[in-house]
């Protein structure tokens, strides 16, 4: 670790800036700022999940995408800095793989919920769309790595399977859209 943070509060920031990696400084409503925030955000949503009773697979594959969302904010924080390669996407493939390979084929849309950590993945899906989006505009504007985006595309999609994972985990189910259903009857 480069610098060890002595005091929590700096001040420099009381204005609306904050500091990049590279030492400059930007408005704290950034694209670049809201981008590695929204892979904070990502990042704890997938605390959530782990704090869930979930099958150890899911738990390692979840903890080592925790470290890799580190390493992508850090290239969104320090301009021009590139750490994933296309490794790093097939390594997301092959969790993919892995996982859908034990799931039935999708006939229907699916409901974010199912137990716990199935909606709390669900959230967590969410939030890496929002980051994609935001890595979209942020890569109009300035140059990036373009494997962020093949990154998080592959990665919404993870956690999408993921989340139908845990939904089954312990004999949960999986719930289902039901298209122009209407709605259930008010009890008396």
């Amino acid at each position: 670790m480069g610098h060890r943070l002595s005091k929590i509060y700096t001040r420099t920031g009381d204005s609306g800036t904050t500091g990049l990696g590279d030492g400059s400084r930007v408005d704290k409503d950034d694209l670049r700022v809201q981008a590695y925030g929204e892979l904070d955000e990502l990042n704890s949503q997938l605390g959530v999940v782990l704090a869930e009773d979930i099958p150890s697979a899911a738990r390692d594959c979840l903890g080592e995408i925790q470290q890799l969302l580190f390493d992508v904010g850090g290239d969104l924080c320090i301009p021009g800095r590139n750490s994933l390669s296309q490794a790093h996407i097939r390594w997301l493939e092959d969790w993919l793989d892995h996982f859908n390979a034990t799931l039935p084929a999708l006939k229907e849309f699916i409901l974010p919920g199912g137990n716990r950590a199935a909606a709390a993945c669900h959230v967590a899906r969410t939030v890496c769309r929002r980051a994609e989006r935001t890595v979209v505009s942020l890569a109009k504007a300035e140059s990036l790595n373009p494997l962020v985006l093949a990154f998080l595309n592959r990665l919404s999609d993870l956690l999408f399977v993921v989340a139908r994972i845990l939904a089954r985990h312990g004999n949960g189910l999986e719930v289902l859209w039901q298209p122009q259903r209407p709605p259930a009857l008010v009890p008396h």
